[in-house]
């Protein structure tokens, strides 16, 4: 009886050993994929590169905007008009969200 519970014991090792095996090469090529993605990308989006951006109606603020800059960029003159959370146009911050309605970009050129 001794005899037929040691070769029980043989299978249920090799699938234990099988089982981490396994799991070792899933977090390998998990961490191996997670590193190919991040080599992928050029440079991190810092500051002011983000003046690029298109102006949506939502406009998230970025590191270095200000209102002015902002009304600029996306031809919004009214900014502090249109958004009446904004009490102090000087309190403008990264992460700031404000509600951008572009007008004719040719009237607030002329106006400068």
């Amino acid at each position: 009886m001794a005899s037929s519970s040691s070769p029980m014991k043989a299978p249920k090792s090799v699938a234990d050993v099988a089982s981490w095996y396994c799991a070792i090469v899933l977090l390998g090529l998990i961490l191996l994929a997670s590193i190919r993605e991040n080599s992928l990308e050029d440079e991190p989006v810092r500051g002011n590169q983000l003046s690029d951006r298109p102006c949506d109606e939502i406009y998230l603020v970025g590191e270095g905007e200000t209102l002015q800059t902002i009304s600029d960029k996306c031809g919004d003159p009214y900014i502090v008009e249109r958004n009446p959370h904004i009490h102090d146009p000087d309190d403008i911050f990264p992460g700031f969200v404000i509600k951008i309605t572009p007008s004719k970009p040719t009237s607030t050129k002329f106006l400068r």
